[in-house]
């Protein structure tokens, strides 16, 4: 069966969309996941009409040949990941619905890829981020302008590395939370989904300065904006934290807000965090998404073997 690169045929479309609206209401996916799977159904779905087959009717090795005619296309192993993902999900939702008696990715493996490990900063590269965005922002002298972009990015980098949030998270936090108790963030994530992170003394302290210089006003967002979405964009603030790096001594090329989200992660587990309270302080809906970071995990646990077990020749007693 070869796929063709025709216009997908309208059998089984009913299901996809009863699919993605399901995907909408009771997962709260977004605009952009919907597009998503619905150009991988649709992909999938003009691959079986060539064979003539259908979404409802097609078998595993439907799947499998599928799967093969991506990988000989050239597409990533990445890509049909995330399509078998999409299929996955489809046809539980069939499954359940009761349109099939059983579900044939099953039994199907995921295509191998090299796992990317997510760029990160050092401690020692954080230290450094945050020690010149506070010397800038208790700088003696400045203008009141200046004064309050300074302190806006100090508690801006503060905040993130305190709890991992999204950078559009970070950036449309509401003034309020800056009026709560201080120990503590409430999030909105991805699907609506609200989660409590915990703050840093070194956040609530940065946080209060920025708030203070905001002055008594109240509504709005707690970075403030004369843009069109009256808060600070995440593009301006990727600018502005890369002049920090810059300051800082820290290649431009590996920093991102994104980057400081995966130092959080990756630091909390280093010093020995539970894996799930990382999950739920990331706002990842599923505990695969975190195991991204499971590579600081196996050295932290190597680590402990070598200086701990008995036999490794390094524990205690070794040599007696």
């Amino acid at each position: 069966m070869t796929a063709k690169a025709s216009r997908p045929p309208q059998a089984g479309g009913h299901h996809i969309e009863a699919f993605l609206e399901m995907m909408s209401v009771e997962r709260g996916a977004s605009r952009h996941t919907l597009a998503a799977y619905r150009r991988d159904l649709q992909d999938f779905a003009g691959f079986l009409h060539s064979g003539g087959a259908t979404l409802k009717a097609c078998s595993e090795q439907d799947l499998r040949d599928y799967l093969s005619q991506l990988e000989s296309a050239g597409l990533s192993a990445a890509t049909g990941a995330r399509r078998l993902s999409s299929l996955r999900q489809f046809y539980a939702f069939l499954l359940a619905e009761g349109v099939r008696g059983d579900n044939p990715s099953e039994t199907l493996d995921s295509p191998r890829r090299a796992r990317a490990l997510p760029k990160i900063l050092s401690e020692d590269e954080v230290g450094r981020l945050l020690g010149v965005t506070r010397e800038q922002a208790l700088a003696e002298g400045q203008s009141p302008a200046a004064r309050a972009r300074a302190l806006r990015m100090h508690c801006l980098l503060e905040v993130l590395y305190a709890t991992g949030l999204r950078v559009s998270e970070l950036v449309s936090l509401p003034r309020s939370a800056a009026g709560r108790d201080k120990r503590f963030v409430v999030v909105i994530g991805k699907g609506g989904r609200e989660r409590l992170v915990p703050l840093t003394p070194a956040a609530e302290q940065a946080m209060a300065l920025h708030a203070a210089e905001l002055g008594p006003q109240k509504g709005g967002w707690l970075f403030p904006s004369r843009g069109a979405a009256g808060h600070l964009t995440r593009q301006r603030f990727a600018q502005e934290l890369k002049r920090v790096g810059r300051d800082a001594g820290i290649d431009a090329g590996k920093l991102s807000p994104h980057v400081l989200r995966h130092a959080f992660a990756s630091h909390l587990l280093h010093h020995g965090a539970d894996l799930r309270a990382v999950q739920q302080m990331l706002g990842h809906a599923d505990i695969s998404t975190t195991q991204i970071y499971t590579h600081v995990l196996e050295e932290r646990l190597r680590k402990l073997v070598y200086e701990h077990h008995p036999l490794s020749g390094h524990g205690p007693g070794a040599g007696s």
